[in-house]
């Protein structure tokens, strides 16, 4: 079983190992650079987390600011080079936007990530999804799948929003399971949840209770909805 678009968290792929019997196997690309880096259960161990290792053939690495390859363990953006069989040929008809995509030799994904000393990939977030917080920058996806450990919560999405102290500070739009009602004392529950598990800049600072989230036609969460959503309640 492969899964690929959003990292499905610990609580999701332990549900596919105890309920369905298999092992997801996470897989990363894009659309103009399909199936890059992943993970493999049955050819090598899987590291919770990781996105796993590039697939053979593909030269894939962490860049860093000034586009060189990022030290073990720092945030860059991850980048495939080309040309690669996988790999897009251009925008057709869009010869600048083709140029900023490919850029030096190398594919920029637009997502940020690490690489660790043996060489996994560690996934962090879209370039547009960091929260800049206190000088942190957050990425979204460790902090959704802290929420969805906890009981009340079936999914959950994080965005940064306005902060006049902090910049942005965390928000983390929660759909509840199924017997369980929005309260005060849930939402402290909620956030007591992830203040426990995360550094103290990560756990949410706001949380708003919605019914569904808005997703892509590919499943992905629509941030730029949930954006305007909070927008949309403070005017």
């Amino acid at each position: 079983v492969m899964s690929g678009g959003e990292p499905l968290g610990e609580q999701m792929l332990g549900w596919a190992r105890d309920h369905l019997g298999v092992t997801v196997n996470e897989i990363y690309g894009q659309t103009e650079a399909n199936l890059l880096v992943g993970n493999c259960a049955s050819a090598w161990p899987v590291r919770p987390g990781s996105m796993g290792l590039p697939y053979p053939g593909h030269d894939v690495a962490v860049l860093d600011e000034g586009g060189e390859p990022a030290a073990p363990g720092c945030t860059g953006e991850i980048a495939l080079r080309c040309p690669d069989p996988v790999a897009f040929l251009g925008y057709y008809g869009q010869p600048e936007a083709t140029a900023e995509k490919v850029r030096d030799g190398w594919l920029r994904t637009g997502d940020l990530g690490s690489v660790d000393d043996d060489g996994w990939l560690w996934f962090a977030a879209r370039a547009d999804d960091v929260i800049n917080s206190a000088g942190y920058r957050i990425g979204p996806a460790e902090i959704e799948g802290c929420l969805l450990g906890h009981p009340a919560v079936a999914t959950a999405a994080v965005i940064g929003v306005p902060d006049d102290i902090r910049g942005q500070v965390v928000k983390a739009f929660v759909v509840l399971s199924a017997g369980h009602e929005p309260s005060a004392g849930l939402e402290r529950s909620i956030r007591e949840h992830v203040r426990r598990r995360l550094a103290a800049y990560e756990y949410p600072r706001e949380i708003e209770f919605v019914t569904e989230l808005p997703l892509t036609t590919t499943g992905k969460i629509r941030r730029v909805a949930l954006r305007e959503l909070h927008r949309s309640a403070q005017r």
